[in-house]
């Protein structure tokens, strides 16, 4: 019996990568969601076979977390966290798009609420919830200021010039003119991508982990990390990861409707929707973020937080503004002034929590009870 279990041992061990990589969970469920994407994008689902498809995504999302680490931990920091922020963000302009080419003027404040909730949500939702992770399970939770800060300060400019600005121009109501609209593409490149040549060239170093002298797992050169994966694994990783974007946000759009009619049976408010489809498309980061706090890599959480923050502004405002020469309707960027607010209060109680270079648990509990404060009034305005 004794040598029946070493022969299967030694032909475990000898089987090929690419068989135990094709055979993993990891894999098979992004092919699978994609699979259940095509027959039912754009059809009308009974509530049964809504909950199946709800149960696909939250699978197509814990496969998207699993490959966004992987490709990761191959490219190092803070090449990892950009690439997970700029693939979600990518496909959520698609989306964004997409809908309001199908919408007509129902859809004019569809890329404001969006980009806010995506703001919030990161800010707010994945800051909190990294620090008071982080901080609980390591008592303080320790990350670079400079660098965190620099971030942070190109989030504020970005969604001031966006979404502020406009409620504040000459243009009657919360848009920008044509030539406005150009201007604030421009700049919204401009400054993600001085950003990105910053983290990822210039000062790279001010985004790495802080460093904590804890052994990694499966570290078998002793440096303190874990092994990378082989290249091989980090290019299947990188392709299964965009296939488990590209059916979460698609998924989530054709679950959106039973969302709409849920929204309505409670009474919220119809623009509650986009706040329930942003967290489920935020949800991979929110998750890979939470697990790198745990590790106490709280620097990766926030670099995925405000990387993701930055994209949201930085590539969907260009990108409606290219869109928007074929696109009828207005389009409304100005924040409406409870959203002011809230968005002032977040960069406030932000900078009181990134100055110092390392947070309590009650710094992660300040920025979860603002995020509390935006759904609550989200769904009751």
């Amino acid at each position: 019996m004794s040598e029946t279990l070493q022969d299967t041992a030694r032909d475990d061990a000898a089987r090929p990568d690419s068989t135990r990589d094709w055979l993993a969970w990891t894999t098979l469920v992004p092919l699978i969601a994609l699979a259940v994407l095509v027959p039912t994008w754009g059809r009308y689902l009974p509530v049964a076979l809504s909950v199946a498809v709800g149960v696909v995504l939250v699978g197509a999302v814990l496969a998207a977390v699993h490959h966004a680490e992987v490709v990761a931990h191959k490219v190092g920091e803070p090449f990892g966290s950009l690439v997970l922020a700029v693939a979600v963000t990518v496909i959520e302009v698609a989306l964004i798009v997409t809908l309001i080419a199908s919408g007509g003027e129902e859809t004019s404040t569809l890329a404001r609420d969006t980009v806010f909730a995506a703001v919030m949500i990161t800010v707010n939702g994945i800051v909190g919830l990294s620090l008071v992770v982080g901080a609980v399970k390591h008592h303080l939770a320790t990350f670079n200021a400079e660098g965190t800060g620099s971030a942070l300060a190109t989030v504020i400019a970005l969604a001031g010039v966006t979404l502020v600005l406009p409620r504040f121009t000459d243009e009657a109501g919360p848009a920008f003119t044509s030539s406005q609209l150009v201007f604030a593409a421009v700049a919204s490149l401009v400054l993600y991508g001085m950003f990105v040549f910053t983290q990822t060239v210039r000062h790279r170093d001010f985004f790495l982990p802080v460093a904590t002298g804890k052994r990694g797992p499966h570290d078998d050169d002793g440096d303190g990390h874990a092994d990378p994966p082989t290249a091989r694994q980090a290019w299947l990783s990188l392709g299964l990861l965009l296939a488990a974007l590209v059916a979460v946000v698609g998924l989530a759009k054709v679950c959106s409707p039973a969302i709409e009619d849920g929204v309505d049976a409670v009474g919220f408010p119809g623009a509650f929707v986009g706040v329930v489809i942003a967290l489920t498309v935020l949800l991979p980061e929110s998750i890979a973020a939470s697990r790198a706090a745990a590790r106490d890599n709280v620097q990766t959480s926030l670099n995925l937080a405000y990387g993701s923050a930055m994209a949201s502004i930085g590539l969907t405002i260009p990108a409606i503004a290219v869109a928007s020469i074929w696109l009828d309707g207005p389009l409304a960027l100005g924040l409406e002034p409870m959203q002011i607010v809230l968005l002032a209060l977040s960069v406030v109680v932000s900078v009181l929590t990134v100055v110092p270079g390392r947070a309590k648990p009650l710094n992660g509990g300040v920025h979860l009870v603002l995020l509390a404060a935006y759904l609550f009034l989200a769904a009751n305005p």
